[in-house]
């Protein structure tokens, strides 16, 4: 069946992520995590914690299935309650405000009725924005799109521009990426090839994650620096609280909250009307946090 298919490769996925981050952080491994959804199906939570690099990280395999309640299927306009879900979602929080949070996740949806799709997305939260980094990022997503559709690129950088929005805050949540959902079967695209871009999707990862991790791991910081990136952080934890499609459908599912909320970093910062000083490396990064930036052609 098809669904087996896309649960083995999430599975294997979440495999050689882990493998690839253990390896490029040299200082922990990832602990492993298995638990079973009340409905049906389960899932394996995979967490690295005090690492060279790495603060605290996960990388959650899940595939579960049940019935949602009315309100939650009437806000996903979902034709049928039955459903199975299978994916990998993954949150990377490192010790260095020089080195950016990052999130990517890919998945599979499948209605009662027969109705599937694949959704996903990848974006990049730097604590400071190297647009030389942000330029680079968005030339290899823009690659890995054009392979499928020239039309992915486009689309599903605004999308994320319009998703990963903070909008109580006016300011985008980092430098966006690509987000994209419900990609179904049209006339010219079958399941297979959406599947296809999927993949490629997720094996784009961890090659440009590691590389930024190697570049910025030795970058010097100071007490200034690190106190912004817990300010940065607690606008992470307000998206994934307040917006995050994942968080609202694991909670609305009676999902597993130690995996749901595996995504918010270990320490955070709000502090009261905070105002950074004119000129300053964190008032530079707050020009950036905006919707519609050409980041392909950023100087």
């Amino acid at each position: 069946m098809f669904r087996e298919e896309v649960e083995a490769f999430m599975r294997q996925f979440q495999t050689d992520l882990c493998h690839a981050l253990e390896t490029c952080d040299g200082g922990a491994t990832f602990t492993r995590d298995a638990w079973q959804h009340e409905s049906g199906g389960g899932g394996l939570s995979r967490v690295i914690e005090g690492g060279s690099v790495l603060e605290k990280g996960g990388v959650n395999f899940s595939a579960v299935q049940g019935q949602l309640s009315p309100q939650f299927l009437k806000m996903l306009q979902m034709p049928d309650p039955n459903y199975f879900a299978t994916g990998v979602s993954v949150v990377m929080h490192p010790h260095s405000p020089m080195v950016p949070i990052t999130h990517m996740n890919v998945r599979y949806f499948e209605a009662g009725n027969g109705q599937a799709w694949f959704g996903g997305g990848i974006d990049l939260t730097p604590i400071y924005v190297n647009l030389q980094q942000a330029k680079e990022f968005h030339e290899q997503l823009k690659a890995v799109c054009d392979k499928h559709h020239p039309s992915y690129y486009p689309e599903f950088k605004k999308w994320a521009d319009v998703y990963f929005y903070n909008e109580h805050r006016n300011e985008t949540r980092g430098v966006g990426g690509i987000f994209f959902d419900r990609l179904m079967v049209t006339d010219d695209i079958s399941l297979e090839k959406r599947f296809a871009f999927v993949r490629d999707v997720a094996y784009a990862f961890a090659p440009f994650y590691t590389s930024i991790m190697n570049q910025n791991r030795n970058l010097p910081y100071g007490e200034q620096e690190k106190q912004w990136q817990l300010i940065r952080r607690g606008r992470y934890v307000e998206f994934n609280l307040v917006y995050d499609r994942g968080t609202k459908f694991g909670l609305a599912t009676n999902g597993r909250i130690e995996s749901i909320l595996m995504s918010l970093p270990t320490l955070a910062s709000w502090v009261y009307n905070h105002q950074p000083v004119a000129g300053s490396e964190e008032e530079k990064t707050l020009a950036f946090l905006k919707k519609d930036i050409d980041w392909l052609n950023v100087v």
